[in-house]
Formats: C-alpha cells, sequence, structure tokens
C-alpha cells in the first residue's frame, strides 16, 4: 500500500506538471494588441453602476474619459443614492471634460440582491445606443480599448465580448501573492478551459454586448439575484447560440492596500463564486496545483519523488514568470518566486469554498445558494424611497 500510494503522487505531481505547462502554452498562443476595424465604430453606451470610493477611484473613472475613440460614446454612471461619495468625484469630472456625454443616475429603488446589477437594469433604460459596454468600477483602459473591445462585435454571431484583466498595484505581500494569481494564473488559465471547449461565461471587468442580445435572455432583470452576474450574463448569451470572445486588449483593476485578512477574504469570496458556477471544474482544478502534488511525492516517495518535486519547481517559477511578463509587461521574477507560496495558500481556499456558502460583498453579508442566488443575512436600511434621477452633462 505504501508503495502504491507513492506511485500515485508520483503520477499525480506529472499530472499537475503536465497540465502547467499546457496552461502556459495557451497563454502564449493568445494575440494581445489584434488592430481594430476601420470603419467599424458604432455608438456606444457605457454602464457604469458605482458604490463608495478609494483613492484609486478618481484615477480609474477618469481613464474612460480619455477614450480615443471614433464613435459617438456616452458614460452613464449609476449609484443608488445621493449621498454616495462617489457622486462627487463623478461630478468632478463631468466638469472636467464637458466634450464626453455623460450623466450621473441617481438609480434608487433596489430591484434584487445584488446591487450591481440593480444599477444596470436602471442605467439601460437612460442607454441611447444598441451597443452596451458594462465595466467594474475599479477598471483602469487605455485610450485605444473601447475600439478593441467592440471590434469583435462586428461578426453578427458573437454576441458577447469580453476581457482578461489584471491587478495593477499590487502593494504588500498579501496583495503580490494574489497578483500571482490573477497575472499569472488566473488569465492562462481561463485561456487554457478554451482550449477545450468554446467560452460560455464571461469576465465582468469590462464587457460589450447590445441591447438585442440582452433582450434576448430578458435582460438585466434575470440577473438581480445572481452573485456572478457576468458569469450569467455570458452564459446566457452563449446558450442562445451566440459566440463569447475575449478582446485582445486587457484592462487593470486597482484598488488602494489591503492587509492579508481583506486578500484572504477576498480569494475565499471568489473561490466560493467559482464553486457554485462551475462545481465540477472547481472541484477537478486542485490536480493542477503544480506545487502541492509534487511537494507530497517529494515527501512520500523518496529520491523520485524529489526529483520529480525539483522540475516541477522550475517549471512553475520559469511558467508563473513568463506569464506574468507577457501579462503586465513588467519584470516578472517576484511572481514567479512567489508562485510556489500562492499555490500552497491557495490548498485551504480551495477547501473552504465547500465548507461554507457565505460571503462578505459591497459591505454586506449574504448566503449564496445552488445556481448562485445570493440571499442578504441582513437587509441595509436603504434611502430606496427615491425615484430614479438624472444629473445630465453640464455644456
Amino acid at each position: 500500500m505504501p508503495q502504491l500510494i507513492a506511485t500515485v503522487l508520483i503520477w499525480l505531481a506529472v499530472l499537475s506538471i503536465g497540465l502547467n505547462v499546457w496552461q502556459w502554452l495557451a497563454a502564449i498562443r493568445f494575440r494581445f494588441g489584434a488592430k481594430s476595424r476601420d470603419g467599424f465604430n458604432p455608438g456606444v453606451s457605457v454602464l457604469r453602476p458605482l458604490k463608495g470610493c478609494d483613492a484609486e477611484t478618481e484615477r480609474c473613472l477618469e481613464s474612460w474619459f480619455q477614450l480615443g475613440y471614433n464613435g459617438d460614446c456616452e458614460i452613464l454612471f449609476g449609484v443608488a443614492s445621493e449621498w454616495d461619495p462617489v457622486c462627487d468625484v463623478v461630478r468632478r469630472l463631468i466638469a472636467k471634460y464637458p466634450a464626453q456625454k455623460a450623466e450621473l443616475v441617481i438609480c434608487g429603488r433596489l430591484l434584487g440582491s445584488n446591487g450591481k446589477v440593480a444599477s444596470l437594469c436602471h442605467l439601460l433604460d437612460r442607454a441611447q445606443h444598441e451597443v452596451v459596454v458594462i465595466s467594474d468600477q475599479d477598471v483602469l483602459v487605455s485610450p485605444d480599448f473601447l475600439s478593441s473591445l467592440v471590434t469583435p462585435l462586428h461578426d453578427k454571431s458573437v454576441g458577447l465580448v469580453n476581457c482578461l484583466y489584471t491587478l495593477g498595484n499590487p502593494v504588500g505581500l498579501p496583495m503580490w501573492i494574489e497578483a500571482v494569481a490573477i497575472n499569472s494564473d488566473f488569465w492562462s488559465h481561463v485561456l487554457q478551459g478554451n482550449t477545450i471547449k468554446r467560452m460560455d461565461f464571461a469576465l465582468g471587468a469590462a464587457m460589450a454586448t447590445t441591447k438585442t442580445r440582452l433582450a434576448q435572455i430578458g435582460g438585466f432583470e434575470g440577473l438581480v439575484d445572481y452573485l456572478a452576474d457576468d458569469y450569467q450574463l455570458g452564459n446566457r448569451i452563449a446558450n442562445t447560440g451566440a459566440r463569447v470572445e475575449i478582446c485582445s486588449t486587457p484592462v487593470e483593476c486597482r484598488s488602494e492596500p489591503q492587509d492579508a485578512e481583506e486578500v484572504w477574504s477576498h480569494q475565499v469570496r471568489w473561490a466560493r463564486t467559482v464553486r457554485v458556477c462551475q462545481p465540477l471544474p472547481y472541484f477537478l482544478s486542485i490536480l493542477s496545483n503544480a506545487t502541492l502534488w509534487p511537494l507530497l511525492a517529494a515527501m512520500g516517495s523518496g529520491a523520485r519523488g524529489m526529483e520529480v518535486f525539483v522540475v516541477a519547481l522550475v517549471v512553475r517559477v520559469m511558467t508563473a514568470q513568463f506569464n506574468y511578463e507577457r501579462m503586465v509587461g513588467q519584470e516578472g521574477w517576484k511572481a514567479g518566486l512567489l508562485a510556489p507560496v500562492k499555490d500552497l495558500l491557495q490548498v485551504p481556499i480551495w477547501a473552504l469554498a465547500f465548507f461554507g456558502n457565505e460571503i462578505s460583498w459591497r459591505d454586506q453579508r449574504f448566503q449564496v445558494d445552488t445556481g448562485g442566488r445570493l440571499t442578504p443575512l441582513a437587509w441595509p436600511s436603504p434611502d430606496q424611497s427615491v425615484e430614479v434621477t438624472v444629473e445630465p452633462q453640464e455644456n
């Protein structure tokens, strides 16, 4: 029996190395920065649901005012309360960029558990254009991003375009470990999955679709009680037979510095989100941990296991560094060295996803039910009696 266990550990270690190399090859194949299609500049309504602000919020929002887009573009910012401090940020930017069509919409009435999607419902009612772009609050974009994002929609078989993203400003060890998870592993893992089957979900940092596609799936109203609204949106559009494509230009997500507790909470929430959306793939994802299995093989299989561990460690460090540098365009030696640490910390996070269904999100506690539905554990004390109001751009 000990010999059998040792052999199994060796094979699991070899499998994890193979999966790691496969993920690396998928990252190599992806083409960043593909050219936009000349002459395709449809009118675009950018929907930006907001709540609260931090030191990075204004910089992220301002990047959307600096888009070098040749078509008509409006930006609609939605907040649940006129007392939200982010309103002042939006007002300053609207005054600073009078040439950009922009509105601040006080959405008021909460339509479901997911406040972000509730705001999107209100914003979509005001959108003037057929092409709709949805983006998270912490997303920073380059001037050519919007053109790159909408270009795939020229093909009528494409129903939604989403994009890869990076953690743009890791500060301190906890955030650097999370940066390895995002900037080295997550995006390449998504591309690895796309080599097996066509993409049937979406990444929510920034997405582009159309009102027609949204109408086919019942609009945003059908998503107001789901945690992973981006996953649901992409999945439902894919189920209509339309394709989900990845934009060739990634975006950058920025947040103020976070301590170990905040990073841990975010990673657990992320793990539970993935688990409820794709339970079997999430369960099997532990097999790709290219540090755990080689380490166990080294501990239980003698000299042969140690040899496998050394090979795995070299491969893991090199591929993590390569993926980081390819995605971020910066030196990635730190990501390479931290990758084994991230892998070992990922083990308890992976397990915690199965032991509990409570999460903390947008300053509120929720229970995540089967299928990803949100049930608030305690409703906030909202000022939801106001009607939807709009603060237009001043000309």
